[in-house]
């Protein structure tokens, strides 16, 4: 997946709209303008699609944190310059203060089952001999169960 595809589908999955997702730039430092927003939306296949580079996503994803669990005190983290899926998938964990038993319930919403080994593995150190790089499927079925547990939510 993309950056933005990623960004496309976290936007779906929370119901964000264009100021909720600038104020989230914005809780990391980062302003963005409406259009800019629009651009790193925009269907891959669209001319006027502009991609979002890896810091510009780390940053939406600082936000999202400080969006949903509150800035924490002393200086803020720096957003990473390259990002993996691995490092997307902690973020979001952290944003939604989940734990391991948390995520496999939200895939599960998304029918995708996965062992907590193989969860655990994608949040070690890359030098540690149990890592593993998280994939396409994983990290689009967890916003997927995401999406569905808070549509759900919704609904009620």
């Amino acid at each position: 997946m993309t950056n933005n595809q990623i960004l496309r589908r976290l936007r779906y999955a929370f119901d964000f709209n264009d100021n909720s997702m600038m104020r989230i730039f914005a809780h990391a430092g980062l302003e963005v303008t409406r259009a800019q927003v629009s651009d790193w939306l925009k269907k891959d296949e669209d001319p006027a699609s502009v991609l979002i580079s890896d810091l510009e996503l780390a940053q939406f994803l600082n936000g999202l944190i400080i969006e949903k669990r509150g800035r924490k005190e002393g200086p803020q983290p720096e957003p990473e310059s390259k990002l993996n899926h691995n490092i997307v998938f902690r973020k979001l964990k952290i944003a939604l203060d989940l734990k391991d038993d948390d995520i496999l319930a939200i895939l599960l919403l998304a029918d995708f089952r996965l062992s907590k080994h193989e969860l655990s593995a994608f949040f070690r150190r890359p030098d540690h001999h149990h890592y593993r790089a998280c994939q396409d499927q994983v990290l689009r079925n967890f916003i997927k169960g995401v999406q569905l547990k808070l549509r759900q939510h919704s609904e009620e």
